[in-house]
């Protein structure tokens, strides 16, 4: 007996000290595991990356830029509903525990042992303490080392941070699948809803989410997902969240997923919102702009877009159908599999276009066509079983002509005739139905409900191009911006990128300068031939559109009938320096070239810049920086940016002690004189009235506006205001190509302007353009600017600055040489020597 004793107190002994050596080993290890932890304290300051998002004018959500898509939300704004999905799902002893769960350990292993061999994911028992450790300090590694780091972090964060701190970590940084991160994130992405709103069965399946989002995809795997629901379900009800009739009806919801948007979220945005988020990111580089949170109000005018996008898109579709011909079809699928629209739903469709549906012509016949349209897709790529049918007639069928192919028509598809070599095609009439499209065709079509139910016509992507800008010339806000007919079918913004030729748009400015100069609108100047040597050997001969001359005229006539020679003689007469002095002042070019054929707008610009330069004039002569954003604010609300710079002292005011309205101090550059301004206004009110622009006298208010058109009819233009809106317009080809005869500014442009500002200014007030102090209004004649009495059909109302009123005699701007007192060339001479000149009496010019 006594040696079984001694036996056993020598082995409890030994035992004794081997436990304790294993003790320290432990404490070894876990101490050499705490020695060199990441520092958690970090936590404090830690600012996840979030999505930056872009609203309209009146608060409208444009576009939303992440890598990342999460919104921060800060725990007290986190409904309970939430909180209490995820603590029973993911841990319900949250409140109670020091960052381990006991308790949830030993129900886990319990659990793992009941289930072995059944083929269930293993229980895990981290709290979310120790997600929150793992996710942002520690690896995924599923190793012991990494799993003790976890614990001591977790205790030691539990001791440094509130129970509210890590959940509020853990909430705004999980992913929840569907690129969202965090649970403000993915209940907009997955129902397009705030946090606030989300049900009982909508909150559960979030809460589902955490452990694996791809394998409870709402679209791939709906029954898994209804299941891991279905189960947060109970553990809320088991935890007394909920009530049993709650649960009751929230596991018979069906999983009503509704995913958002994920681009511009406002129809026909998507060029203005890309120029928005170039913007941002030239400001605050890749990390700012899809990580910095930021909020950023853009000065977008979402009913001034739509309209300017449909009547541009008009005006381009109706170029095309009077000016084209019918292309044929943006792809082929084939009709043998008997199912069309599999292969259908694979032709991406112009979503920036929803008025167009993708079609497959099924059979053909000589008046009409039986098409298949596209069926919905889901974000699983389910296809809808329906397929519906419609009919496109031979009647609806606006293009003439039909392009047919040298080559190989598959090869062509796609590619509009301007992009299309001329030897690979030539043209046919389009008789039958059978002419313009075959079984198999993928097409574009557009419902015509006045023609019947089910009928629809064809249409094709323009192949001319073209671009709007509206703006508000007080401010520079760029109110509307359309860089082409669709930025699915092309991103490159013609109202930013394209350089273009402004032709006579360019006009008013060489004028302005003239007036700012001495000049006054009834300053006659000859039109008539005019030949200039280049110094190399060329002489260059300039002509007006149509090749006709009107002999000596005022700068009045020549703006409104756009003539080329007086504008040329013009700025002969004040010298090309200041012509591209005014040029540079005005924003349009940084560095004219000093040649005279760039005052007839042979130099580049973009419908932005040209655009800009007019809401100069717009505004009486004060320089204004065009602008998409209004303000950014970081993610803590502070504003970071503004455009707006003028100067309010009085605008942050604790009290109103009847105090004044505070005053805004503008110190924006005067660049025209306001005189000058109203003056070259005037006259183009005149282009409106009486020149190349009388169409837009429709519109039925004060306008003010210039045609522009290049050589070959290459490009045409549109710009023109009211004395609160500006708005300008450009159509050609992306490679300059002439449009054909007569495809002029005012042809082209000037009917797409007319109608954006119909509908745009239909409940506004008619407003006269402001007229500056001091200015003398005299009636004179404006082709010889003579005053004159009484009133005619050659009588206009002429704005002349304080001693500038024309008396007995007028100046004439010639360009040949006078011998006569204080002589030499570019001289301004009497009338009866210039008339003597002109009628071949007095020499050679």
């Amino acid at each position: 007996m006594t040696f079984l004793l001694r036996t056993i107190g020598y082995l409890f002994g030994i035992g004794s000290v081997f436990a304790l050596i294993g003790a320290a080993g432990v404490a070894w290890y876990v101490s050499s595991m705490g020695s060199d932890l990441p520092d958690y304290t970090a936590l404090r300051k830690y600012e996840p990356p979030v999505m930056t998002r872009v609203h309209a004018a009146d608060g409208s959500l444009v576009a939303e830029y992440a890598v990342e898509r999460r919104l921060f939300l800060p725990i007290q704004a986190v409904p309970d509903l939430i909180k209490q999905a995820f603590l029973s799902a993911e841990d319900k002893n949250f409140y109670q525990h020091n960052g381990i769960d006991p308790s949830g350990i030993i129900r886990a292993i319990v659990t793992n042992v009941r289930n072995r061999g059944s083929g269930r994911r293993p229980v895990g028992a981290s709290t979310i303490t120790q997600q929150v450790a793992k996710n942002f300090l520690l690896t995924n590694d599923p190793t012991v080392d990494r799993k003790i780091k976890e614990a001591i972090l977790s205790m030691r964060m539990e001791a440094a941070f509130t129970k509210d701190k890590i959940l509020e970590l853990y909430l705004n940084d999980i992913y929840l699948g569907l690129g969202a991160y965090g649970v403000a994130a993915a209940s907009l992405v997955y129902f397009d809803k705030s946090v606030h709103e989300l049900t009982v069965a909508e909150a559960a399946y979030m809460a589902a989410l955490p452990k694996a989002p791809n394998n409870y995809h709402p679209f791939r795997f709906p029954d898994r997902a209804i299941e891991r629901r279905n189960w947060v379900i109970d553990r809320m009800e088991e935890d007394g969240v909920i009530d049993k009739a709650t649960a009751d009806a929230a596991r018979a919801e069906p999983l009503r997923v509704t995913p958002r948007h994920t681009g511009p979220h406002l129809v026909a945005t998507d060029y203005f919102a890309e120029e928005v988020r170039r913007r941002i990111y030239q400001l605050y580089g890749e990390s700012g702009l899809y990580g910095g949170g930021m909020s950023v109000r853009a000065t977008l005018d979402p009913k001034l877009q739509v309209l300017a996008r449909k009547n541009l898109n008009a005006g381009l579709m109706k170029f095309d159908v009077q000016r084209g011909s019918w292309r044929g079809p943006v792809e082929r699928v084939d009709l043998a599999t008997g199912d069309w629209g599999i292969p259908l739903s694979k032709v991406p469709p112009l979503i920036d276009v929803p008025e167009w549906r993708l079609a497959v012509v099924l059979s053909v016949s000589d008046q009409d066509a039986v098409i298949g349209l596209r069926p919905n897709v889901e974000v699983s790529g389910a296809i809808a079983s329906e397929r519906d049918t419609g009919r496109v007639t031979l009647s609806t069928m606006s293009w003439k002509r039909r392009m047919l192919y040298r080559t190989d028509p598959q090869k062509l598809v796609g590619r509009p005739s301007g992009r299309v070599p001329p030897n690979q095609f030539t043209y046919a009439g389009i008789n039958k139905m059978s002419q313009a499209v075959s079984p198999g065709d993928v097409v574009y079509v557009e419902k015509v409900p006045e023609e019947g139910e089910d009928i629809w016509r064809l249409r094709q992507v323009p192949n001319i191009s073209g671009a709007m800008v509206v703006m508000d010339p007080h401010t520079g806000r760029v109110l509307a911006l359309v860089g082409g007919f669709s930025y699915g079918d092309s991103e490159f913004n013609r109202a930013t990128q394209a350089w273009r030729q402004p032709g006579s748009s360019y006009k008013p400015f060489v004028y302005a300068a003239a007036l700012d100069n001495g000049y006054t609108p009834a300053s006659v100047i000859v039109d008539g031939p005019i030949s200039i040597a280049d110094g190399m050997g060329r002489v260059w001969s300039p002509k007006n559109y149509g090749g006709k001359y009107g002999g000596p005229s005022t700068l009045r006539l020549g703006i409104e009938r756009s003539r080329n020679l007086m504008t040329v003689r013009l700025a002969k007469d004040m010298g090309m320096p200041l012509v591209a002095e005014y040029s540079k002042r005005f924003g349009i070019y940084d560095d004219l070239l000093p040649y005279l054929p760039m005052a007839l707008g042979a130099g580049e610009t973009t419908v932005l810049r040209l655009t800009s330069a007019y809401a100069i004039i717009a505004n009486g002569g004060k320089k204004i920086v065009p602008t998409l954003i209004d303000r950014i604010q970081d993610r803590y609300g502070n504003t970071i940016y503004k455009h707006d710079a003028r100067i309010c002292e009085g605008c942050v005011a604790e009290t109103w002690a009847e105090q004044p309205e505070p005053t805004l101090i503008d110190e924006s550059e005067q660049v025209l004189d306001p005189m000058s301004a109203y003056q070259i206004t005037s006259m183009m009110e005149g282009v409106v009235q009486r020149g190349t622009a009388t169409v837009v006298k429709q519109v039925g208010k004060p306008i003010a506006g210039k045609t522009g058109t290049t050589n070959e009819e290459k490009d045409a233009w549109f710009v023109g205001y009211t004395p609160d809106l500006v708005a300008g317009v450009f159509i050609g080809f992306d490679q300059p190509q002439p449009m054909g005869k007569g495809a002029t500014g005012g042809v082209l442009a000037a009917p797409i302007f007319t109608e954006f500002m119909k509908e745009a200014l239909a409940d506004k007030p008619s407003v006269a353009f402001r007229i500056p102090e001091g200015i003398k209004l005299v009636p004179i004649d404006r082709t010889s600017g003579q005053r004159v009495s009484g009133s005619g059909g050659n009588v206009v109302i002429e704005a002349f600055k304080p001693g500038t009123a024309p008396g007995e005699g007028v100046s004439i701007v010639s360009d040949f040489s006078y011998t006569g007192e204080g002589g030499g060339q570019n001289r301004r001479v009497s009338p009866e020597a210039e008339r003597a000149v002109y009628s071949g009496t007095g020499g050679l010019y």
